[in-house]
This record gives C-alpha cells, structure tokens and sequence, in this order.
C-alpha cells in the first residue's frame, strides 16, 4: 500500500494505458491493473503493480482510472457483468475516464457511477506513448471540482499539464476540438512544406527554419520527422481524424457557429481515406497536399530531433 493508504486500479493495458499507468507505478503508488488480455497486464506486474483478472477485481479501490477503445468498451468496463461497479457491495470513490469516448456515452457511465455513489471525471488526454513517456501529457477533465480536487496529485504524475475544464462532458468537446485544431494545423503544415519543397528547399531545411521561428511548436517539432523522412508509423490515423471532425462539426451545427477552415478540412480529411490512408498516421496529408500538386516526394533519410528525446 502506498503511504497515503489510497488504492488505485487501473483498466486497459494497451500501448497508452500501459505508458499511463507506468508512470503512477513509478511514483510509489498502489496501482492493481486489468486487461481483457492478462498478458499485456502482466508487463506492469512485472513493475510492481497487482494483476486481476477483471474490472470487478477493482470494485474496492479508491481511484479507478480507465483507458480502452471505444464506446462499448467503457460501457463494458463499467457497468458490464464483470464491469468496476457489478459489485453490489462495493464501488470505487471515483472513476476517471481517459479514453476517447462519445459525450452521449460519457453521460450515461456517469449515470451509472452516480446509482453506485460513485463520482466520474471524464478526462481524455492530448498525446500518445512516447509523448506520456517525456511527461508531457495534457489532460482536460470535467466532473465535480471536489473529485477533480482528490484526483489532482495523480493527474500531475501522468503528465505536464492537467485543465479543469467545468462540469458534466464538456472535457469531451475539449478534447474533439484539440483533435480538429491537429487536423487544421497539420494540413497547413503540409501545404506549406510542399511549397517549400517545390521551390527547391529541403524539407528538413524549411522545418528547421519553421521550428527555429515564432511559429514552431512541440507540434511542428513532433511532426518534423515523419514529414522528412516519411515515415507514417500511425499515432493517429485518418480515420480517427474523420470521426473528431464529423462530431465537432456536428457540435458547430448545434450551436449555430460558421467552421469553413473546418469544414474545407473535413473534405480534405475524407478524400485522403479515400486514396487508401486509412492506417496510416495523418501526417500523411503530406503526401496527398504533393499529389494535388504533382511532386513527387522521397524520403530524406536523416536524423530529426522530434523535440521529445532526453525529456522525462
């Protein structure tokens, strides 16, 4: 048990989870983990933390936090047969979503949590493993600012930067506007650089220039490799870019407020996943903004710093 008597369970051992729950681990914490598959639990059994076998194992923790993949999983995880509130006689103080989940799912675990006495933090964060692994992690988290409060400590060892957003899903529309913000940026990005490249500068001369300047970024900087050298080994696919822009523009529709850049970029978005960039990261708008304009690209095959390496 850690020092401070507070049990932490955590759901989802995949490539984020794991990278997540790592870092509470390596603070000290007591941390009992569960995934659908146990082997992919066991890497952090292997760190110190507890290994059950399902969500319900967790039921008697103080803090659950939970990282799966869509929707159903959540439902799953939650209020499911084996889900952290079956236990009739004991439910978790609070659970903390971090996954990337619809609002109307969101609302209706909250729901559940709350017939169970127990509060909920939709929390979703903004990076992916490596970015966890440098402890630059940004999380948004909406909830009750008494629960949000209790969580803080533990949201500060996941990550560099943690938001209070406000009450009920708000963090949800936080996290889809981040993602439409990394769509919009990213093509412009590429734009820019096949103009460059076109001109006859380097890619890596102009991104250096780019992340030298006022307008470099930890973004531009994270990105630079894969658009040197073209390496497009997914973080984030196209199709998961799709989904964000279709819900954030669905939520500009309902609250009456003109997206053209958005909407130009949802076509966009659509049109690379009909080129067949469906796996890929989608860095690779790069290679469709080269194609519009007839240039063919080649991997530079040199060494970029992406702006995370020897940060912990």
């Amino acid at each position: 048990m850690s020092e401070n008597g507070i049990r932490i369970g955590w759901i989802g051992c995949g490539r984020m989870g794991t990278a997540m729950a790592r870092r509470l681990v390596a603070a000290g914490n007591d941390v009992t983990v569960t995934n659908r598959t146990r082997s992919k639990a066991e890497v952090l059994g292997e760190l110190g933390a507890k290994v059950v076998d399902s969500p319900r194992d967790l039921a008697t923790c103080d803090i659950v936090f939970i990282m799966v993949s869509a929707n159903a999983d959540l439902v799953e995880v939650t209020s499911g047969a084996q889900g952290v509130l079956s236990d009739p006689e004991h439910a978790p103080t609070i659970v903390v979503d971090c996954s990337t989940v619809s609002t109307e799912t969101s609302a209706s675990v909250r729901e559940s949590c709350s017939s169970r006495g127990a509060a909920f933090l939709a929390a979703p964060v903004s990076g992916n493993p490596k970015v966890v692994s440098a402890g630059q992690l940004t999380l948004a988290v909406s909830g009750t600012r008494d629960a949000f409060d209790r969580v803080r400590p533990y949201f500060d060892q996941l990550g560099q930067g943690v938001t209070y957003v406000g009450d009920g899903e708000v963090a949800r529309l936080v996290k889809i506007c981040h993602n439409m913000m990394l769509g919009i940026v990213t093509q412009a990005m590429a734009e820019i650089t096949v103009l460059a490249e076109r001109g006859g500068i380097k890619r890596s001369d102009w991104l250096e220039f780019l992340n030298n300047s006022v307008m470099g970024s930890t973004f531009t900087r994270y990105k630079s490799p894969a658009f040197v050298n073209l390496d497009f080994k997914p973080t984030f696919t196209p199709t998961l870019l799709r989904k964000d822009f279709d819900l954030g523009m669905a939520a500009a529709y309902k609250l009456d407020v003109p997206m053209p850049v958005s909407a130009l970029c949802t076509e966009i978005v659509k049109s690379a996943i009909g080129a067949g960039h469906v796996d890929e990261d989608f860095a690779v708008l790069l290679l469709e903004a080269a194609r519009g304009a007839g240039l063919k690209m080649e991997p530079e095959n040199i060494e970029v710093d992406d702006g995370l390496s020897g940060v912990r």
